[in-house]
């Protein structure tokens, strides 16, 4: 097998902090005001408070995914 900088536990936590990410980034997004008129939509909860929340966690789980200390497996236990 070969040797990989991280493990799968790692791997695993890095891609959920990507979709947490992405979702959050999601949730930031959205309609715009036109020249003419304002939107208000643009101050809502979801856009100032919610969205930054669920990407800065996906963010700290990036860092939580790459700290990560990976589980010493049998095989390798077994060669010290």
């Amino acid at each position: 097998m070969k040797d990989f900088a991280f493990g799968k536990e790692n791997y695993v936590l890095i891609a959920i902090a990507v979709v947490f990410i992405i979702i959050g980034f999601a949730l930031m997004s959205g309609g715009g005001s036109n020249d003419d008129s304002f939107n208000p939509d643009i101050f809502s909860a979801r856009r100032i408070v919610i969205a930054p929340i669920v990407t800065v966690f996906g963010f700290a789980l990036v860092v939580a995914g790459i700290l990560k200390k990976p589980k010493d497996t049998f095989e390798e236990s077994a060669k010290k």
